[in-house]
């Protein structure tokens, strides 16, 4: 099993750099990972969304499909292209810890 290490700690992540277990990711981590997925500097509308992420994880055991984040974060899909421009609700999964919502590529 591959790992990377984020903020000084080695996690297990999959081969598309998805964490195995999402209870090892915590914020201090983000700003690493974000550079390693070609995310630049954050800025508050990047962690609304990966906050956003992390708490439909957290209620419903899936992250949000792209529709639904557009439709539900407070973000629109264009501006969600624009701060995770390859594939907003896979990059922000990854971003976020948590695996790859379904119906993402």
């Amino acid at each position: 099993m591959p790992t990377a290490t984020y903020a000084g700690r080695t996690v297990e992540i999959n081969e598309e750099g998805f964490f195995e277990h999402p209870d090892e990711w915590n914020k201090d981590m983000v700003p690493e990972i974000a550079r390693d997925a070609g995310v630049g500097e954050l800025t508050d509308q990047h962690w609304r969304v990966i906050n956003f992420m992390r708490s439909e994880y957290e209620h419903k055991g899936a992250g949000p499909t792209v529709r639904m984040l557009g439709k539900t974060s407070g973000v629109s899909i264009k501006e969600l292209y624009q701060l995770f421009p390859k594939g907003p609700a896979k990059l922000a999964a990854r971003i976020a810890g948590i695996p790859k919502p379904r119906g993402c590529i």
